[in-house]
């Protein structure tokens, strides 16, 4: 049986798509593939490097890429997962196909402001919202393959 595919997708897949993806390959293991896009890529968020190295995971090399160049590619989905705010969830990119769609909205750490420190500190609060949830996800994606449910069954949350 071939791995349930989960691809995180916001804006840029600069931040909160990036920090996603990592944490759910760090939870899941080999048990799933995942991976992340944005609609119009940007580089990486430095603030999210240098938190998310707090933690282990060196996205230092992570380039961020395009939900239509993976689209283009024929890449197929069996969960897509918007973090985008709710706020600017009409800004989210869509990735067509047949999947099961989640949205599991996260602040921007783009818009931080303040000082370094401040940003720092709001950034490791996103961080760790976005653990949180992706953590959650981790486990009822692992319930759903234990049951032999297909991926995409049965919605987050129920």
């Amino acid at each position: 049986m071939a791995k349930p595919k989960v691809l995180f997708v916001c804006v840029h897949n600069s931040a909160r798509s990036q920090m996603a993806e990592a944490y759910l390959r760090q939870m899941a293991g080999d048990r799933l593939e995942v991976a992340s896009a944005g609609l119009e890529p940007a580089p990486l968020n430095p603030l999210v490097v240098e938190i998310m190295m707090e933690e282990g995971l060196d996205l230092s090399r992570k380039q961020p890429q395009g939900v239509f160049a993976l689209y283009r590619e024929g890449q197929l989905f069996d969960y897509v997962v918007t973090v985008c705010e709710t706020a600017r969830e009409s800004q989210c990119p869509v990735f067509p196909g047949i999947t099961k769609r989640l949205h599991l909205p996260f602040p921007d750490p783009a818009l931080l402001e303040g000082s370094h420190e401040e940003r720092l500190a709001g950034a490791r609060a996103i961080r760790d919202q976005i653990k949180a949830a992706v953590r959650e996800l981790a486990g009822r994606l692992a319930q759903d393959a234990e049951a032999g449910v297909a991926p995409g069954a049965r919605a987050h949350g129920e």
